[in-house]
């Protein structure tokens, strides 16, 4: 079966149904059933006409002229730039310059796929067809082209094509389209084309193979392989020969045995067309197919209502396939799958792994694992994968090393990447190597291979990532194993190992007993203690077991003097290790005592610091009483205390001074004083008044249709009155609870509770809307005391590689600004600017791309770019776990002692 490779999202599954009820759906059979007849019209009218009048014209009704007005109806071929007369204005010099500008872009980053696609736009806008030639091929060279694409640039060359060599040239350009993409409408257009050149020598056949490819690629398809069928069935009843009948009636029955949509219309046109009935044997096919049809029914359908790229739809339909274990329809709907998710690498993968597992057809398995690094280039897991199969299947080496080279240059996007392809590629050449050989030219590769991948990594991947990407030396030790246990080459391996210590290992055991272990297996008694005790002397994290390794040996092989020795080295060692140790342990915990008084001293202050407001308020609440039996005992008598005299003095005038004052007042036209209560006594008068509101108690029956509300302002005054509305346009509000504090300040948080579950879940997206300035953060109500498995809303902490972390910028900098900068890089989906509780900004900002390729090439072109005289850094996005502060009292151990603390770096 042929295959064909998927680049892009645009080809929509859902297209008019003939199996599965809908609205419109008759008007969309009809539609579909419409434009498939016009093309197997078409068809046939294009056979008509290259036969000449020396076939007869069976049909009737049909007519060159018709023919031709239906094959333009069809085929839908846009007219070449060149048939219009360009006016050299503004415009065109404008497209110039933006022409001269893409070229010179893509001489410095061939791989930009956007700039690919705006300079063969602007070269057929402005008639330059040589150049759109060579800015196609190039493109086509790098990338898999999409099918809007592919036809326009068909299109393009069937109208220029002149005689049988450019016949040939557009052939050779249907052969590419088609292994990019499995796309019907591509196969109609070829097959169409491929009718014209039914004169020439061999056209015949020429038709019918590539009908036959046809439907071996989309015959399967449920919902359009049929206008495959269709176009062929009309191909072969315009043709007036003896066997015709015969292959018309092949057709038919082939066609009826497959579950297709339209089923039952092509066998009613069966009926109609057959002089004789119908045989058994097709008739149990195709009901046989109908019911096979029904079981497709439900993922198709799903494809049909869900919307692109449907990931999930056609992952249950894989596996559905997969359970059946047609090959055919399995590699069918994996490509089906490809044209709308073809930049998923682990669609590619899982893809690529049953052909090479279950299929193994040399062309087929490789074919689609160079589409695959075709469409996803970063993804290292694929290129191991294909030079895998390219070994497996007997490519030449040339081809191979070729591969490898493209997969250095595809850009990766982290140092592990490019450790990863250096290993699948040596793994490949040593496999190559005779050992037995002394000597031989794959050996010299394989060790020019070696050292050419050290110095990759440690000039080129170590320059742009400011780290090699292999800090326990992977590739130098495989390369010292090789040495000495194939190579026997004991002395190259020792100086690959103290090279691999030099580089910062030698401070770890098991680099040590790796070496001690290699010396023990191919060299010598003498180099294993040499090695043991250098590895007492520098190793940090494990010396205790060093050391025992040591006296094993020299208690099975070593005289008294080497044990003597040996016991003196790893005493002395040891007890300077411990001694190191103690400090260590001494100082952190001096550090965890520090830190537990400061807690202490920051708790007594708090303490103290409540007691002084708990005495204020009870001698304020004293003065308070005091002044009331005062005046109800005395009622107006004037006899006050001093203080108090001396307040309302400097405050407001009594009422008798203000009357006294009034025709004062008057008489120099200034307006008479109001008895006004200063500001504190009114913050009292309404704090007393939020404390007599009654405390509704929460009721956590209500938590499904209840939402909980925090980071507001707490300069809100009445945050009942002014949250409604917010919230009222979810639905009905039964009630909002806000919460205050015993001075009667509003706290920032409150309950909102609904009439209806369904608001309360609407309200949920209303988490992060600025409220006088601050993001608001919704939540369920849940409580985690009898939930503690719920988890509230964090963004992800995980290697994202479709979206940037973006530091440095200027606070000035608005979300819109940033959008401008990044969407001439890609596709951006989401930007979300970090703010603090207060919703100020913070410098800060992560870029949501829609494919990894389109993060990675913005990584290369945004990072160390200025924004507003800012110099900002932008990288993947791969946020440190969140990690929960340790209490000073978890540290102790069980015999009291302070524990040290775990000291994280930054």
């Amino acid at each position: 079966m042929a295959t064909a490779a998927a680049t892009s999202a645009s080809e929509a599954e859902a297209e008019p149904k003939a199996g599965p009820t809908a609205e419109g759906e008759e008007d969309e059979v009809k539609a579909a059933r419409t434009r498939r007849k016009v093309l197997s019209r078409a068809v046939a009218a294009a056979t008509y006409k290259a036969m000449g009048p020396g076939w007869d014209q069976q049909e009737e009704g049909v007519s060159e002229s018709d023919g031709d007005e239906e094959y333009a109806m069809a085929s839908s071929a846009e007219s070449s730039p060149g048939e219009y007369e360009w006016e050299y204005d503004e415009e065109e010099e404008k497209n110039q310059l933006e022409i001269e500008r893409l070229e010179e872009q893509l001489s410095i980053n061939v791989y930009d796929y956007n700039c690919h696609v705006d300079l063969i736009r602007l070269l057929r806008l402005e008639g330059e067809l040589t150049k759109v030639r060579m800015a196609r091929q190039k493109m086509s060279e790098i990338f898999p082209l999409t099918e809007e694409l592919w036809l326009e640039w068909l299109h393009d060359e069937i109208s220029m094509a002149l005689d049988g060599l450019d016949r040939e040239h557009v052939y050779d350009l249907f052969e590419k389209a088609v292994k990019d993409y499995i796309c019907p409408n591509i196969w109609l257009e070829y097959g169409q084309y491929s009718v014209g050149g039914i004169g020439q020598k061999g056209g015949l056949e020429k038709v019918r193979s590539v009908f036959e490819r046809a439907l071996s690629s989309v015959g399967l398809h449920m919902t359009k392989g049929l206008a495959i069928w269709e176009a062929y069935r009309e191909f072969e009843s315009a043709i007036v020969e003896a066997a015709r009948l015969e292959k018309v009636h092949s057709l038919f029955r082939r066609q009826l045995a497959i579950p297709l949509f339209d089923m039952e219309a092509t066998f009613a046109e069966y009926e109609e067309w057959s002089e004789d009935p119908i045989p058994e044997s097709v008739i149990q096919n195709y009901n046989k197919a109908l019911q096979q049809l029904e079981k497709y029914k439900p993922y198709e359908e799903a494809l049909l209502q869900a919307e692109a790229p449907r990931l999930a739809e056609y992952q249950a339909y894989i596996d559905f396939e997969m359970k059946i274990g047609d090959p055919a329809r399995v590699q069918l709907i994996f490509e089906r799958a490809l044209v709308e998710n073809c930049l998923v690498p682990d669609l590619w993968i899982r893809y690529s792994q049953y052909l090479d597992r279950q299929l193994k057809v040399k062309d087929l398995v490789l074919s689609v694992h160079n589409r695959a690094v075709r469409n996803c280039p970063w993804t290292v897991a694929l290129w191991s994968r294909y030079l895998l199969a390219m070994e497996r299947h007997g490519v030449d080496h040339q081809v191979i090393s070729a591969t490898f080279e493209k997969a250095l240059s595809a850009g990766f996007i982290q140092a592990t990447d490019y450790v990863e392809i250096w290993q699948a590629y040596l793994d490949y050449l040593r496999r190559r190597v005779d050992f037995k050989q002394d000597s031989s030219k794959e050996l010299e590769e394989l060790r020019s291979a070696f050292t050419r991948a050290l110095e990759y990594l440690k000039q080129e991947v170590e320059e742009r990532f400011n780290e090699s990407g292999d800090p326990s030396c992977m590739i130098m030790q495989n390369w010292a194993r090789i040495e000495a246990r194939l190579c026997n080459n004991m002395q190259k391996a020792r100086e690959l190992w103290d090279s691999i210590m030099t580089k910062g290992n030698a401070k770890y055991a098991n680099m040590w007993l790796e070496y001690y272990n290699l010396e023990r297996a191919h060299g010598d008694t003498q180099h294993c203690r040499k090695a043991l005790h250098r590895a007492v002397q520098c190793t940090s994290d494990y010396p205790e077991h060093v050391c025992e390794v040591l006296l094993t040996m020299e208690r099975t092989e070593g005289t008294l003097e080497d044990w003597d020795i040996a016991v003196q080295k790893t005493e002395t060692r040891l007890a300077r290790v411990n001694e190191q140790r103690i400090k260590v342990a001494e100082k952190e915990a001096a550090l965890a005592q520090q830190e537990e008084e400061k807690a202490e001293q920051r708790k007594r202050a708090r303490a103290e610091k409540k007691a002084l407001k708990k005495k204020k308020k009870t001698r304020g609440a004293d003065k308070r009483k005091a002044e009331e039996d005062d005046e109800k005992e005395w009622g107006d008598d004037e006899e006050e205390q001093p203080s108090k005299r001396r307040k309302v003095e400097d405050s407001t005038p009594s009422a008798g001074e203000a009357q006294d004052r009034e025709p004062e007042a008057g008489l120099l036209g200034k307006s008479v004083p109001v008895d006004v209560d200063p500001p504190s006594k009114q913050k009292e008068r309404a704090a007393a008044l939020k404390r007599d509101v009654p405390k509704v108690p929460h009721d956590s029956s209500k938590d499904s249709i209840t939402v909980f509300v925090s980071n507001l302002p707490y300069s809100m005054s009445e945050p009942d009155v002014q949250l409604r509305p917010l919230f009222e346009a979810c639905g009905e509000v039964a009630e909002i609870r806000p919460i205050f504090s015993n001075r009667g300040d509003f706290r920032g948080y409150c309950y909102v509770e609904f009439k209806e579950e369904k608001s309360a879940l609407q309200a949920l997206e209303l988490d992060r809307k600025n409220v006088e300035g601050r993001p608001m953060f919704v939540s369920p109500c849940v409580d985690k005391s009898k939930n503690p498995d719920f988890k509230v809303f964090r963004y992800s902490t995980a290697l994202e590689k479709h979206k940037l972390f973006v530091s440095g910028l200027p606070f000035s900098c608005t979300k819109e600004e940033l959008e401008e900068i990044c969407k001439a890089h890609g596709t951006v989906k989401d930007i979300r600017l970090v703010t603090n509780r207060a919703g100020k900004p913070k410098g800060l900002a992560y870029v949501e791309y829609e494919s990894e390729s389109q993060a990675s090439q913005a990584v290369l072109k945004m990072d160390g770019m200025t924004v507003k005289e800012n110099v900002i850094k932008v990288a993947i996005s791969n946020p440190p776990q969140r990690k929960v502060p340790e209490k000073p009292e978890a540290r102790r151990a069980p015999g009291g002692a302070l524990v040290p603390r775990q000291i994280y770096g930054a």
